[in-house]
């Protein structure tokens, strides 16, 4: 991440990385209002399988690697802002040149399908912990698909394998459901604090085109989640 021009860039990556949000359709049409801090979640519009019956939005849990890049841009954001993304909007702008430019600065060899491969490395990760069907609910694709396309077998799989003992698994998840409460009850209450305006205003246009005051939720009626390596390096070198 350090090799990031800027926090807007960093969350693009999280977004993508720890979100698993499809980059740059889901990054660009994402708001503030879409954010629920209090629930501690993200309304992600899907303008991708906005076609299908209730495919035009779905819930994503705010993940405690998520949350520190999203409330630093909160933080920065100008007064009345609409979108979470705001810098790299210009279609004459190509992500991912310029991420091929972020992942060489810090070191390292671009992978296949940069930003693909990141929804993919965390769609794995989350179906370590998770139902598969409430994972494909996050990341916004079938379980065929994810079979197919997404989930991956990993070197971690054959270490935890080989060196697995009974009940530890269920010890190890016990401590990170506890450690994962805090950080999102927190920033609930200081985002909320910090919100203006009424979501109700911003949903009067469905692309939020005149500016308005930051909100806290956008609606979930009707809305149904990295920490080892995929086929991209460690993106804290990022």
């Amino acid at each position: 991440m350090d090799a990031c021009p800027d926090a807007e860039w960093r969350l693009i990556v999280a977004l993508s990385r720890y979100g698993g949000l499809r980059c740059p359709s889901e990054h660009f049409a994402l708001r503030w209002c879409d954010v629920d801090w209090d629930r501690g979640r993200i309304n992600v519009p899907s303008p991708k399988t906005a076609h299908h019956a209730g495919g035009d939005r779905r819930a994503v849990p705010l993940f405690p690697e998520l949350l520190p890049y999203l409330r630093d841009v909160f933080e920065r954001a100008d007064e009345g802002a609409v979108h979470v993304i705001t810098r790299y909007r210009d279609p004459a702008q190509n992500l991912r040149t310029q991420f091929i430019r972020i992942i060489r600065r810090a070191g390292l060899e671009p992978w296949p399908k940069l930003f693909q491969n990141m929804r993919s490395s965390r769609e794995t990760e989350l179906a370590e912990r998770w139902p598969l069907h409430v994972v494909c609910a996050w990341i916004g694709n079938s379980q065929a698909v994810a079979a197919k396309h997404y989930l991956q077998v990993t070197d971690e799989h054959f270490e935890r394998a080989a060196m697995s003992a009974p009940g530890g698994d269920d010890a190890i998840e016990a401590d990170e459901s506890k450690a994962v409460q805090n950080p999102v009850q927190q920033t609930a209450e200081r985002c909320r604090k910090a919100a203006h305006g009424d979501c109700a205003e911003a949903d009067e246009s469905a692309f939020c085109d005149t500016p308005r005051g930051f909100a806290t939720a956008c609606g979930t009626a009707g809305i149904g989640g990295m920490g080892g390596e995929g086929l991209e390096p460690p993106t804290s070198c990022v």
